[in-house]
């Protein structure tokens, strides 16, 4: 039987790194043209506790969203061994196109995809390049369409990209902006004949459009006479997304679960979007209560959030990534545990392993993944 392997990884981290102090300055809104009551410390003191973020990377004014998806993509393809122009296709997953640092209009046409395979000096027509649009899930989901081609046979080599941009979609004046972030991660996928259940065994994808649409969407900035006049921002409500998140994601991931027949139990690693430090927390524990488990292993989810921030589609590649190139140190783990790890162990996953991929993010749209390595 053919299953989808990830053969090689890659990501790109941005060079400028943006600490929470570097918000002091800030003059932020509470709603729209009102100012916070608070003072700016106290904002980024209750941002530190409550997300556990304390600081993110940012791209430099000369790049853009397709430019560092494509040193994350050379870095998979040389990490893969393969000839490039043996890829099928070239899936890129990202929410808000190229945007310039001196014009923040969405610049989409053409794809992203393609603008990535022409930097990669990719000839062969049969490289098919297209981009999915999915919120925070977006790498997991086009992980998965992936999968589809593989296993139908119309694929044996596809490129899977993850990359975003949200430092510039940002509204400044909006204290959420703290949890906006760039990157880029990208996997190679292979299919592999088995006897055995190997690479994606099974996964899970839901999408809540009624009562849960617009949770993230994209507004005018708080400050009405932002010079940026008419531009559009993200925009979040964190409360309700929250609570849907812990509501939603632990049933997503024990659905893929059972569905391949696996118990919490044999998870070596839980790999979830980096949306939220304490929500990915709260997450975790309530997945294994799913199974009468108070307790949630302390090694068993790493954490890049707090020096990396909310990349986006970037964050699930960029994680690992870092944890298959032995770059992630044990300490970066769920709230729960960081303070006994020790800061000298790094994050492994070992051939034979099983591990969960899982996202939640704009739609709303959640996702979960099985992996046997």
């Amino acid at each position: 039987m053919i299953y989808s392997v990830i053969t090689g990884t890659g990501s790109y981290i941005p060079t400028k790194s943006v600490k929470n102090e570097d918000f002091l300055a800030r003059e932020f809104y509470d709603t729209y043209d009102k100012p916070l009551e608070k003072s700016n410390q106290e904002v980024i003191d209750k941002f530190l506790e409550i997300t556990t973020i304390a600081e993110r990377r940012h791209i430099t004014d000369d790049q853009v969203t397709s430019d560092i998806a494509f040193f994350a993509a050379e870095e998979a393809i040389k990490s893969a061994g393969i000839d490039r122009e043996e890829l099928d296709y070239i899936i890129f997953a990202h929410n808000f196109g190229d945007v310039k640092s001196d014009n923040r209009r969405t610049d989409i046409v053409p794809a992203l995809a393609s603008r990535v395979k022409n930097k990669l000096g990719i000839i062969s027509p049969d490289a098919v390049a297209y981009d999915l649009l999915f919120g925070c899930p977006g790498w997991l989901q086009a992980v998965i369409q992936a999968d589809y081609f593989i296993r139908s046979g119309d694929a044996k080599k596809i490129l899977v990209i993850g990359a975003d941009v949200l430092s510039r979609i940002s509204d400044p004046h909006d204290r959420d902006s703290m949890l906006y972030a760039d990157g880029a991660g990208a996997v190679i996928m292979e299919g592999k004949e088995s006897a055995v259940p190997i690479g994606i065994i099974a996964h899970k994808t839901r999408s809540d459009t009624q009562a849960y649409l617009n949770m993230l969407h994209m507004g005018k900035s708080f400050e009405v006479d932002e010079v940026t006049g008419d531009n559009l921002y993200l925009k979040m409500n964190g409360r309700r997304l929250y609570q849907y998140a812990l509501d939603t994601v632990p049933l997503a991931i024990k659905a893929a679960l059972d569905k391949s027949g696996t118990h919490i139990n044999e998870i070596s690693k839980v790999l979830i979007h980096q949306a939220n430090g304490k929500m990915d927390d709260a997450i975790l524990k309530r997945l294994y209560a799913l199974y009468g488990i108070p307790e949630a292993p302390a090694d068993v989810m790493p954490m890049s959030i707090s020096w990396l921030g909310n990349s986006s589609v970037a964050t699930l590649p960029t994680l690992y990534d870092l944890i298959m190139k032995e770059n992630l140190h044990l300490e970066n783990l769920h709230i729960a545990n960081a303070l006994s790890a020790d800061e000298n162990e790094k994050h492994q996953i070992n051939p034979g392993d099983t591990i969960v991929f899982a996202s939640v993010g704009a739609g709303m749209n959640i996702n979960a993944l099985v992996y046997k390595v």
